[in-house]
Formats: structure tokens, C-alpha cells, sequence
């Protein structure tokens, strides 16, 4: 199944997994690196899943994972960044774009249920 949320989703979890190779191999760092590739590979699953949700509620409460996850990975770019690990904002840029995209659908979902 196709969506622009699950293709942007999708392209946001291979950048990740990209960019945390490139971080471990160049400074050796894991801890941050480990927790970033679960939580934004985390983010299209849920989102997956969603499409395959029991009831509008199942939908929305995935998509409300995936949200969870996307905030999660917004917190470890940022630690990246900050630090001085990794030093291209774009992903971070493209993280809150699909935070936003999240919401929005989180609250049409919601609205439809009434």
C-alpha cells in the first residue's frame, strides 16, 4: 500500500539508516546511533500498520505511535547534531516535516470518527 505519508516515511527510515552507518563508521559513535535507527525506523511501521488497523481508533492510535517514535528521533538528530556528530540539519528538517504531516492526520483521522 501507498501513501505520501508511508512513501515519505519509508524514505526518512533508509536516510537514517544511511546517515547512523556513516556516524558509527566515521566516529564511532553507537549509543545515539542505535536508539535513532530503532525510532525512526519505527515511524513507518506504525504508520504500515496503521493502514491496516481493526477500526478507525486502531488507525489513529498507531498513527499516534508513529508521532511518538518521530518525536523520539527528533530528540536523537538533534543530540547528533548538537554534539557535533553528524553536522546536516536537512534530516532534522525533514524529521518535523513528518511530525507535522503526522498530526494533521492524526487529527482528520479523529475528526472522521464522529
Amino acid at each position: 500500500m501507498s501513501s505520501p505519508l508511508g512513501d515519505k516515511s519509508k524514505a526518512f527510515a533508509l536516510e537514517i539508516i544511511k546517515i547512523c552507518n556513516e556516524v558509527k563508521r566515521s566516529k564511532r559513535e553507537s549509543v545515539l546511533t542505535n536508539q535513532l535507527i530503532r525510532s525512526g525506523t519505527s515511524i513507518g511501521a506504525n504508520i504500515r500498520e496503521a493502514f491496516y488497523g481493526h477500526s478507525r481508533a486502531d488507525f489513529v492510535a498507531k498513527l499516534q505511535i508513529a508521532l511518538k517514535e518521530c518525536a523520539e528521533s527528533e530528540y536523537w538528530l538533534e543530540l547528533l547534531i548538537e554534539s557535533e556528530y553528524y553536522n546536516d540539519s536537512a534530516i532534522l528538517e525533514q524529521c518535523v516535516e513528518m511530525k507535522k504531516l503526522l498530526i494533521s492526520s492524526i487529527n482528520t483521522a479523529k475528526k472522521n470518527m464522529k
